[in-house]
């Protein structure tokens, strides 16, 4: 009997050194393989800048490429519902955005949840947004207001989409101003830039990050700054309070997260690369010159920042007027 129960004691013995081992393993041996980084918007726009910047970094310390695969549309739903979708294996990441938090206080029937279908892994930068025209438009803030309300339908903005925070923005200012513009949703900031270049569309709030090199060609004109403080990108650019349209106050964040489930290990071992590269000196001053506030966070710190975050935006979608789909 004693015999038997020696046996049983190291057959279990040795599968829990199995386990041990293979666990050690894996831990070792992440990761093997290139992962994929998911933006859910444009090349080229604000959220591809700040990723790509970062994860250059982040790809020469895990000794693996971190490849950036843009999946845009549906204020980030595509890119987000893919992520959510994906083996949680720390092979498949997103860059989760505000829009997210604000979609889920848009439409009812939302596939994913960002504090339910996701861990968070680490915020990455802050922005600010910048009141931008085409320079035909209008000369400043004031101008642009007494345009609008002398020809009511007439002017359009540009969003990144319903629900985005640049649609939020340009409702808080058309209630605030008392203007009657139109609004005209586009898939992301970049073509919608472009079609103000081209004169087609009279205004936007986009991120600093993506408009600065039309700002310094010309070929766009920043009136105002959507903050509390002025750029020091643009120190000559009022706030919209200083320029006299009080009440509209909005940054955005980006942070990194991977499908529920994925190992501990892993995201811990993902939040401390993240967290070494947003302290790289390099990396850091490569953020500020594009305009991007350099973030950084606990795993637990970013998922506090995402509940406050659902508790939010539904508050400001319902003062904005607008309504779940």
């Amino acid at each position: 009997m004693k015999s038997i129960q020696q046996r049983i004691a190291r057959v279990i013995g040795a599968v829990v050194l199995a386990a041990c081992a293979a666990t050690t393993l894996a831990e070792g041996a992440y990761p093997s393989r290139p992962i994929r980084m998911i933006v859910p918007w444009p090349a080229g726009g604000s959220v591809d800048i700040a990723t790509r910047v970062v994860t250059e970094r982040v790809s020469a310390e895990l000794g693996q490429p971190v490849i950036v695969e843009n999946r845009p549309g549906a204020a980030g739903n595509i890119g987000a519902q893919a992520a959510a979708k994906s083996a949680p294996d720390g092979y498949t990441l997103l860059v989760a955005t505000t829009p997210m938090i604000i979609n889920r206080s848009l439409e009812d029937r939302l596939p994913y949840d960002l504090a339910r279908d996701f861990s968070p892994i680490s915020t990455l930068v802050t922005l600010n947004y910048v009141l931008v025209v085409n320079p035909s438009v209008a000369g400043s803030v004031q101008d642009l207001v007494r345009k609008a309300k002398a020809q009511p339908g007439r002017i359009t903005y540009a969003s990144s989409g319903p629900g985005t925070q640049l649609h939020l923005i340009g409702e808080a200012f058309r209630k605030q101003t008392g203007v009657d513009i139109v609004h005209v949703p586009y898939k992301g900031a970049p073509p919608a830039l472009a079609d103000m270049v081209g004169g087609h569309i009279a205004m936007m709030f986009p991120g600093f990050p993506v408009v600065e090199p039309l700002l310094k060609s010309g070929q766009l004109k920043a009136l105002a700054v959507v903050g509390k403080h002025r750029l020091p990108g643009l120190p000559e650019i009022p706030t919209l309070a200083e320029a006299g349209v009080p009440g509209i106050d909005s940054v955005e964040w980006y942070g990194v997260v991977a499908p529920a489930g994925t190992p501990g290990n892993i995201v811990t071992k993902l939040n401390d690369e993240f967290e070494k590269a947003l302290r790289n000196p390099a990396v850091r001053k490569r953020l500020a010159s594009h305009g991007f506030e350099p973030a950084g966070s606990t795993q637990q710190a970013f998922a506090d920042l995402i509940q406050a975050e659902q508790r939010k935006w539904p508050i400001v979608v319902r003062q904005a007027g607008l309504h779940r789909e």
